[in-house]
């Protein structure tokens, strides 16, 4: 059944309120859907709390922030290429569609792996220092 573009939500958003409530939506639904993502948001919250009791400097803050994002946006964009391929195959296997996922997936683990070297960055000195300061 074809769509008609006078259906809710099919049209160009005029609004910016408009396009903000859509982005927003959208952002519930990855966050509601994808247990990655929820991973992801926990850790991250997890890192900036480490970050307030280790008192990070601003370009340290700015790291940390680019680092989290970063890894929740590739992962957005890996759920959107999968429900596309999802939509385009019908649930259906088909090569081209596993070669995307692989690689979509692919993209987060490099984004969760440069997470996890900028936060071994800017935690360990800071462990490493207490824990000589302690023994």
């Amino acid at each position: 059944m074809p769509m008609d573009s006078k259906d809710k939500g099919t049209e160009k958003n005029k609004h910016f309120i408009t396009s903000l409530e859509f982005a927003i939506q959208g952002i519930r639904t990855v966050f509601k859907e994808e247990r990655n993502m929820r991973t992801h948001v926990f850790m991250g919250v997890v890192a900036i709390i480490i970050g307030f009791i280790f008192r990070l400097a601003i370009t340290e803050w700015l790291w940390l922030l680019l680092a989290i994002f970063l890894v929740l946006v590739v992962e957005i964009i890996n759920t959107v290429f999968e429900n596309v391929v999802d939509m385009v195959t019908d649930f259906h296997f088909h090569p081209i569609g596993k070669k995307v996922k692989d690689m979509a997936a692919g993209a987060v683990l490099l984004t969760t792996g440069f997470a996890v070297v900028v936060g071994l960055l800017l935690f360990v000195p800071k462990i490493w220092q207490i824990l000589k300061d302690f023994l």
